[in-house]
């Protein structure tokens, strides 16, 4: 009977594990934007060219969906090869020291018929810290070549200096250079594998 019982839950187990499904993330449709305040009165526009992620998930609704995201810090561009370089010393990521930004999410609930409630642990210049993002899903499609594809856009708000990320300059009248928070808007496009 004991042999049967542990027959009965490895079968029940290998099911549960053939029932999830893998998403990847294609980066030829997505893209990672970030946007911080610059001398308070505008601001500065950036992406990250290098980042991969996936999705697993079981249930059609993705409320049990595990999700891990990485972003090659070194390929930060914001249009300004000086900027870029400044952005990558010491001052800011220090990518010799830390080349990668890692998300791994903890929980992924349902607030409302297309938008979720994202929370995870974010990973920057070696601090770990907990963040909850805002996420829009788009929809589901086959695409032209028989994959089928899902969208989401990813938003929400950093404060740069919970991750040490706090190089910054006064002006003349006393406003800060960078604004210290950033805010964070990823499309994403996922292919079912």
């Amino acid at each position: 009977m004991k042999k049967l019982s542990s027959m009965l839950m490895a079968l029940v187990a290998a099911g549960a594990v053939q029932a999830q499904t893998t998403w990847v993330v294609d980066p030829v449709h997505s893209k990672v934007n970030f946007s911080v305040a610059h001398l308070v009165i505008s601001d500065v526009d950036g992406t990250f060219k290098v980042f991969e992620g996936s999705m697993q998930a079981a249930k059609e609704d993705f409320t049990d969906a595990r999700i891990s995201f990485t972003i090659d810090a070194t390929s930060i561009n914001t249009d300004n090869d000086k900027r870029d370089g400044h952005l990558k010393s010491g001052d800011f990521f220090y990518v010799e020291k830390y080349p990668e930004i890692s998300f791994v999410s903890t929980s992924f609930r349902q607030t409302s018929a297309n938008n979720y409630e994202l929370k995870g642990n974010l990973t920057m210049r070696g601090v770990t810290q907990p963040v909850t993002l805002a996420v829009k899903y788009g929809g589901q499609v086959v695409g032209p070549y028989g994959n089928t594809r899902v969208g989401f856009r990813v938003s929400g708000t950093l404060n740069r200096m919970d991750y040490g990320i706090a190089w910054n300059s006064k002006t003349e009248h006393g406003s800060l250079v960078v604004g210290e928070d950033v805010e964070i808007n990823i499309k994403l496009e996922l292919i079912k594998q």
